[in-house]
């Protein structure tokens, strides 16, 4: 029988020795919403968005985490995921930076970025 959706959530999170204030951080949510999608039974489930934050912060695959189907853990190392989707090095650690930054920052460093790129 494979682990519910609120198991997976746990597993993930302690398997990356994180509190749940600090998936929550992460995340930009509250750390009780956090415990509602670790509660059994009877707790919420997070969207898509929040589900993939988690897997992407946690390391897990995005199929597991959402379904219990497929393997734990991504067979590629997390650095290697950047790189297929940036043009260059630096791009690939910008990436991986942007990707260990809360939510609420990253949105202040796109936002940065756009200002710095903007033709004046």
């Amino acid at each position: 029988m494979k682990p519910t959706m609120a198991i997976r959530i746990r597993r993930a999170r302690v398997g990356a020795a994180m509190t749940q204030a600090q998936l929550a951080d992460q995340l930009d949510v509250h750390r009780s919403a956090v415990a509602q999608w670790e509660r059994e039974p009877g707790g919420t489930h997070p969207s898509v968005g929040h589900l993939s934050q988690i897997a992407i912060a946690t390391k897990v695959a995005f199929e597991w985490l959402a379904t219990g189907r497929g393997a734990e853990h991504a067979p590629a190392p997390g650095n290697r995921d950047a790189r297929v989707y940036a043009a260059n090095e630096l791009e690939a650690v910008c990436l991986d930076s942007l990707r260990r930054v809360p939510a609420r920052k990253q949105t202040v460093i796109c936002k940065l970025l756009d200002e710095l790129t903007r033709k004046r």
